[in-house]
């Protein structure tokens, strides 16, 4: 399958969606005017945060749950999100997806271009509307998520009261998430209701310390995905049969058949 999707019996397309709901403007903002007809549901931000097999079994639950009578093909707001979205099978419709590491490919619309400004700027950390108003740390508030797990989100006081202060000290410096950045990037995607969120960015950047950007953002792979436009290059286009596995090379993603 490569191209445009055709509708059948000269119907319009009908899209189930799931996204992160970091994407929520911009999605809305392509569904708002998209040919076809998209239903969208959006989960958590972070669901990369329960772990590979934890945000995989939530996507397949919300996958399997789908009437797929109703649709031509399930669409994936996401990216490989560490793994999460490998095993992800299709049953009777295609699972679409796009050829992206994580989100920020889906800001800037093109994986070329986040790899380049990736490379040539280390210690970079990305902010967008979604990002900031659905959560502004790291961790994002997902319930099991494994910093939780494994305590590296408890106070510095509990740190103390567990390890003592000087072990709290240490546990503290090393596990702290942001000691690596040196950069806050602002992508603006266009559909930015004021620069307040410009500006809450460049307080942070301020704030410490940090060199800050404003990055142009392009809704181009976002919005093939949802009218339907699936080159191979960009996107997998997974078949009925079949499921997402890690291909280990520039395609990021690929296909495998489901055992019978």
């Amino acid at each position: 399958m490569n191209g445009e999707i055709a509708p059948k019996d000269g119907k319009k397309c009908r899209f189930k969606l799931f996204a992160c709901e970091i994407l929520f403007r911009e999605i809305c903002s392509i569904v708002a005017v998209a040919k076809s007809r998209i239903d969208v549901e959006f989960l958590p931000k972070g669901l990369h945060d329960i772990g590979r097999q934890g945000m995989s079994s939530q996507l397949s639950e919300k996958i399997n749950a789908v009437d797929e009578t109703e649709y031509d093909a399930i669409l994936l707001g996401y990216a490989l999100c560490s793994g999460g979205i490998v095993g992800l099978a299709a049953r009777t419709i295609p699972i679409v997806v796009p050829r992206a590491h994580d989100c920020i490919t889906l800001f800037l619309g093109d994986r070329q271009r986040y790899h380049d400004y990736f490379f040539a700027n280390s210690g970079t950390y990305f902010k967008t509307t979604g990002w900031i108003e659905r959560g502004t740390d790291l961790g994002q508030g997902v319930p099991d998520n494994v910093a939780e797990k494994l305590g590296l989100r408890m106070s510095f006081q509990k740190m103390v009261e567990r390890y003592g202060e000087d072990n709290a000290r240490y546990l503290r410096d090393q596990l702290s998430q942001m000691r690596f950045y040196t950069k806050l990037a602002f992508i603006e995607t266009g559909i930015e209701p004021d620069d307040s969120f410009e500006q809450q960015t460049i307080e942070l950047a301020k704030e410490r310390q940090w060199e800050f950007e404003k990055l142009q953002g392009d809704l181009n792979l976002l919005y093939r995905l949802l009218n339907g436009i699936w080159d191979e290059k960009d996107f997998l286009i997974v078949p009925p049969g079949h499921q997402i596995e890690f291909s280990y090379d520039d395609d990021i993603v690929r296909i495998k058949e489901t055992k019978s």
